[in-house]
């Protein structure tokens, strides 16, 4: 298990650890994990390689002189770009300083124009960490921007500067920068914004570091990143004695007039990853068959028994108000259902579907986008992606849902609390109908017996794996289909049943 943990409980993790240890030990340990995890980046032999040191005026500079020190005393050319701080630094930050400057590092005013000219080998980021507040301005902003220009390995202290350690935000939004590394080594504990928003985009491959401090001084977590751990008793390798009804119903609503190929695109997900029926309910008329996959049953969505199945309501399934009428007929059944895309913007725009909804004593899933998800919740795009963790905690609270609040780092919310942010996936699903196949992937699961947040948690997983299994291959991530995750996502599926035995 992979726990997360927010800035309060980092710096509530850091006084307990503290409290136990001499005055100075996380710095050093933090200033020592920093300086192992460069040196497993530098290219070749340690005396010819030019490391870049930025020292920011808190004690995350600290952290990068005490790795500063390390590195120059290991052989490696250290050049740190020192800002002093205003205020009185803490004693440890004060010892670090003395130690680099003992060193043969040597501290230089290098100007964004000197970095871009120079060649360097790795730069080391601490600047600023987990308490930055506003924008990177001044001289701080321009060699930020000078190290993004230059291309060579960057390691981040604990965040890459400029992010928001919460919520994976550019601090300052518009008006912000933060370092881009390609590797970030965080302390104490995994932090939520190194994984979703902006998070996988700057942070890079992400390490942590505990720095040895005793479990004692870890609170339970309530956030945690997507693990096989958490879903993986659900699938098992399938006896010789079943048949297709051993395996589930799925229905499909949805499909009006010039949307019909999001149906289909749901019930082929749900039929390639092991559901034993499907059946796509049209909202306008109901083609004979799918050439592709005739084994799923197409019909006029009115005809589908909304009992018998389980419901993966809105892919095309627009908003006319037959569509609301037939999402009402969803809402009133008995099954698990799934809502997702013109469902959502149904919801979203009705009091009278969600007071229904609340009513419910089936399980719900609710997959939103992020600008479904403002629809729902009533503010704006940018308003959901600044606090995607506390939204999808909101939205699932609310509507006492399970949510899957989709983008880079997608947040999965249970109605208690819980959050977990996914790893898989990657810039392939960035295309039109990849939410359809995780609709109808997560309602093949559920019909298959899964629970619903172990079926939500996996199918987000499986989805993302299936991509990332593709672009590996050279199949993407540029002009990957949704279509073409569909074997992927059922070779995937598989090889966990398998993993996992009976």
């Amino acid at each position: 298990m992979n726990p997360l943990y927010s800035v309060a409980e980092i710096r509530q993790i850091e006084a307990a650890g503290a409290a136990r240890l001499p005055a100075g030990a996380l710095m050093q340990r933090a200033g020592q994990a920093a300086a192992n995890a460069a040196l497993d980046l530098l290219p070749f032999s340690t005396s010819r390689a030019r490391v870049l040191v930025l020292a920011g005026p808190g004690n995350n500079g600290g952290d990068a002189l005490e790795a500063a020190a390390h590195l120059s005393h290991a052989g490696a050319q250290v050049a740190i770009r020192y800002f002093d701080s205003p205020r009185p630094p803490s004693p440890e930050r004060a010892h670090a300083l003395e130690r680099a400057r003992n060193s043969p590092a040597r501290f230089v005013e290098l100007q964004p124009e000197d970095i871009a000219a120079a060649e360097w080998n790795l730069v080391v980021d601490g600047l600023f960490g987990i308490g930055l507040q506003r924008a990177l301005e001044g001289a701080a902003r321009e060699l930020v921007l000078a190290v993004n220009a230059l291309g060579c390995p960057v390691l981040a202290l604990d965040v890459p500067s400029g992010l928001d350690a919460d919520s994976g935000c550019i601090v300052g939004d518009a008006d912000g920068v933060a370092i881009r590394a390609s590797h970030t080594v965080t302390f104490l504990g995994d932090k939520a914004g190194l994984h979703t928003c902006a998070g996988r985009d700057y942070a890079g491959l992400v390490s942590v570091n505990r720095l040895e401090v005793d479990d004692a001084a870890f609170p339970p977590a309530s956030m945690h990143l997507n693990d096989v751990a958490f879903f993986g008793r659900n699938t098992r390798a399938r006896n010789h004695n079943s048949h297709k009804g051993s395996f589930g119903n799925v229905a499909v609503i949805g499909g009006a007039r010039g949307m019909g190929g999001a149906p289909v695109l749901a019930g082929r997900a749900a039929l390639m990853s092991g559901a034993g029926r499907v059946y796509l309910g049209f909202a306008a008329d109901a083609p004979a068959y799918d050439s592709a996959h005739p084994e799923l049953m197409c019909r006029n969505a009115a005809d589908i028994g909304f009992d018998d199945a389980v419901l993966v309501v809105g892919p095309g399934l627009g908003t006319a108000p037959a569509a609301r009428t037939l999402l009402l007929r969803a809402i009133d059944s008995t099954q698990t259902l799934l809502l997702d895309a013109d469902a959502l913007n149904l919801l979203a725009a009705s009091p009278e579907l969600k007071e229904q909804l609340a009513h419910r004593t089936a399980p719900i899933i609710l997959t939103p986008h992020p600008l479904e998800a403002a629809r729902l919740l009533g503010i704006s795009v940018a308003e959901v992606q600044r606090d995607r963790i506390g939204n999808a905690r909101a939205l699932a609270a609310q509507l006492q849902a399970y949510i899957v609040l989709k983008g880079s780092g997608s947040v999965i919310a249970a109605p208690d609390g819980r959050i977990v942010i996914n790893t898989t996936g990657n810039p392939a699903l960035a295309t039109a109908g990849t939410g359809d196949v995780l609709a109808g992937l997560c309602g093949s699961l559920l019909a298959q017996g899964w629970p619903a947040w172990e079926a939500t948690l996996a199918a987000v997983w499986l989805h993302g794996m299936a991509a990332d299994v593709l672009v590996a291959d050279g199949c993407g991530p540029i002009g990957l289909t949704a279509s073409e995750l569909l074997p992927a996502i059922r070779v995937a599926h598989n090889r966990m049943a398998h993993h996992h035995g009976r």
